[in-house]
């Protein structure tokens, strides 16, 4: 895994050059969050996307209109 110095320098190489410290700031969080969202899915697990699409279906027809 790169350290996070040289993952920094990495995205910055893909902004373009007239981006906002805004820019910067929002694609760090993004990637912290993909972080931390991988490190979770690995450490409690994760729902596949057909079991997701299953219980949301089930859930919206068992919703009152």
């Amino acid at each position: 895994m790169q350290i996070a110095k040289q993952q920094v320098a990495s995205m910055l190489q893909k902004l373009p050059e007239d981006c906002s410290l805004e820019d910067i700031q929002y694609h760090l969080y993004v990637i912290e969050k993909i972080k931390n969202g991988v490190a979770r899915a690995e450490a409690e697990g994760a729902v596949s996307q057909q079991d997701a699409e299953k219980h949301l279906t089930h859930r919206m027809h068992s919703m009152p209109i």
